[in-house]
């Protein structure tokens, strides 16, 4: 009960200056229905009490079995063994991503169908497959991690000159969604598994980041092929005109509740199988851990749903009527300023971001405290935000002004920057863009894109979560830089003082509740 208190205490302080923001908005400059307004609170409690959940659950379900899984498939010693695990696991887990299945259906919904929802999770479900198999392989063949990168971003780049500006938009957005609540700690546990068997303990903590980085490039990558493939030509859309307007506080809790329960069972459900397979044919755990991890499955199944129901059913519609109101307002300056502070305050909200910064903490052995990565974290999608109201402010601005520069600054920064901080860099724009981006902050920007007049909701109300995935990056690159330089210490932190002494990964497990 302890540790749920203390969880619960964690999330409220996240949650509670996003929702003072928005009422602070309501209550100053774009009044709301009130209507509106109580379903956003109801919004903010259920995501308050389901990240509370779906956190104790990760703790002690998705973190064990990614860990035991990756030492698992590493110790065959065999190539094709590694990339085959890495296929099947990377397909089926980033199939039921409910955060991929959040924009899909936007994407869908938007372009009127054009674009289909299960093309779109298909497609990026085959790219995360082959680069989370492409990753497997780096480390444990020991490869840089700034080599695989500038060849995939050279890729993605030169891929990135043969599509419409409305394709670049979704496949960038499409790496942040598939890399939400559910994929990002399994892959962090499933290479904290694999490089934990490696016998330098600095090479180790180095090789548990990065993972995530290069599983975020495949969709990307994939989304932009099928482009090229299919030969799509430029696509147009519109923000869907509701039907029929509830006046009900509670119907579109109601109406929505089936499909997310839907969503989280098919989210839980891969990863659940992948370890009672492993279970039988390797990991031979004692029945007092699968009592623990089947619970813990329990918990993250009912803080996924009270989160998604939340975020669905109350925050998607005010984001996208602040973002729409806002930018009816004649200070456009005060669009910039509010989507900065929105930026800031809604990352703190984002599942995925805790699991990683518990990471980091641990990994640094405390040398890098989790409050000083969110606070980087905080700042990077905050400008991510405000740069991205300008592009839609300003026709001329277009989202590769942005991303080329980003990641060339990006890539060139590794070179100047730890290892181990680049790995975290990079796999941090992974984790932000989770579900309250793909959520509040895009409904945000299609609000904004919908009410700008020259702005286009496909190539400006996209490539948000493009531009979030993106600046954290540089944040906290620049954050491992003033670390390695710190003055209070006679010479600069190495590697070696930033790795931890911590033991082998265990897999004994205690039930709190």
């Amino acid at each position: 009960m302890s540790k749920f208190l203390a969880k619960l205490k964690e999330v409220s302080f996240s949650v509670i200056p996003v929702t003072v923001m928005v009422l602070i908005l309501h209550f100053t400059v774009i009044p709301m229905e009130t209507t509106l307004v109580f379903r956003f609170l109801i919004g903010a409690a259920l995501i308050i009490l389901g990240l509370t959940f779906f956190l104790m659950g990760v703790d002690t379900s998705i973190t064990p079995i990614g860990s035991i899984t990756g030492s698992t498939v590493s110790k065959s010693n065999k190539i094709w063994a590694v990339i085959i695990s890495g296929l099947l696991l990377g397909f089926f887990i980033c199939i039921a991503e409910p955060d991929l299945h959040i924009l899909a259906g936007q994407v869908h919904s938007i372009t009127a169908g054009s674009i289909a929802k299960s093309s779109i999770v298909l497609i990026v479900s085959l790219g995360i497959a082959a680069m989370l198999a492409l990753g497997l392989v780096r480390i444990i063949r020991d490869v840089p991690l700034q080599r695989i990168l500038l060849i995939l971003y050279g890729i993605i780049f030169a891929l990135g000159l043969l599509v419409p500006p409305e394709f670049l938009a979704i496949a960038f957005d499409a790496s942040g969604a598939a890399t939400g609540a559910t994929t990002v700690p399994f892959i962090l546990a499933l290479a904290a598994g694999v490089s934990s068997l490696k016998k330098d303990r600095e090479g180790a903590d180095k090789e548990r980041f990065g993972l995530v980085a290069i599983t975020f490039a495949g969709p990307t990558i994939a989304i932009m092929l099928m482009s090229i493939l299919s030969k799509a030509d430029r696509i147009t859309g519109a923000l869907p005109i509701a039907a029929v307007e509830s006046s009900s506080v509670l119907g579109p809790f109601i109406a929505v509740l089936p499909s997310i329960a839907r969503e989280a069972l098919i989210a839980i459900l891969p990863i659940l199988v992948v370890f009672l397979v492993f279970q039988v044919v390797a990991f031979k755990l004692p029945k007092a851990s699968v009592k623990n991890i089947l619970s813990g499955m329990l918990l993250t199944f009912i803080g996924l749903v009270m989160f998604l129901l939340g975020a669905n059913a109350g925050f998607m519609e005010v984001g996208n009527a602040v973002g729409y109101n806002i930018a009816l307002l004649d200070n456009k300056g005060l669009l910039i300023l509010i989507g900065f502070i929105i930026g800031v305050v809604t990352v703190l909200a984002e599942p995925a971001a805790y699991v990683l910064v518990d990471e980091v903490e641990q990994v640094t052995n405390g040398n890098l405290k989790r409050s000083v990565v969110l606070f980087t974290l905080s700042l990077g999608v905050g400008a991510a935000v405000s740069l991205s109201m300008v592009r839609i402010l300003i026709p001329q601005v277009q989202l590769w002004h942005y991303l080329l520069p980003g990641y060339i600054i990006s890539l060139a920064m590794t070179y100047f920057v730890p290892e181990l901080f680049s790995g975290i860099a990079f796999d941090s724009g992974a984790v932000v863009s989770g579900p309250m981006t793909a959520t509040f902050i895009l409904a945000f920007a299609h609000g904004v894109a919908d009410a700008v007049e020259h702005a286009s909701l496909l190539v400006d109300g996209f490539g948000i979560v493009a531009m979030v995935a993106m600046t954290p990056i540089i944040a906290l690159q620049i954050l491992g830089f003033i670390y390695n330089r710190k003055p209070n210490v006679e010479e600069p932190i190495t590697e070696q003082e930033l790795s931890t002494e911590q033991e082998p990964i265990s897999i004994t497990f205690e039930a709190d509740i």
